[in-house]
């Protein structure tokens, strides 16, 4: 049996994702997905390449991720599936472009500037 690899990146979270032909099982760091994410849009969107492709139940995912939060990591999670899943077929690639999911969300936080509470917030003004 082979197996697919695909690294996914979203704000700060890493994802590592391995498809391998299976009957539809979904792992993510030794949990299954809804167990892990815990809200259902999350665990949704995690699955839409799949969906997409028409291959949910075609491959086992065991994705591994670190970093950020939840959100951000449901993200990394559906970059690197995406990613994997051109690796298995090339021709996944037009569906997976057209719904978006091959392009890595380059948003991060913005930095603290120094002189203020936050990267754009102001302390309160007193004009007496």
């Amino acid at each position: 049996m082979e197996k697919f690899y695909g690294t996914g990146k979203r704000k700060e979270a890493i994802a590592k994702v391995w498809l391998e032909p299976g009957a539809g099982g979904f792992t993510v760091n030794g949990k299954k997905a809804g167990e892990y994410f815990r809200r259902e849009t999350l665990e949704q969107s995690v699955k839409q390449p799949l969906v997409v492709t028409n291959t949910l139940s075609s491959y086992d995912v065991h994705a591994s991720v670190v970093g950020g939060g939840l959100a951000g990591q449901s993200g990394a999670v559906r970059l690197g599936i995406s990613r994997a899943l051109l690796q298995c077929d090339p021709n996944h690639r037009l569906p997976l472009k057209r719904a978006g999911f091959l392009t890595r969300d380059a948003r991060i936080v913005e930095r603290k500037k120094y002189g203020r509470p936050g990267a754009r917030k102001r302390f309160q003004f007193s004009k007496r």
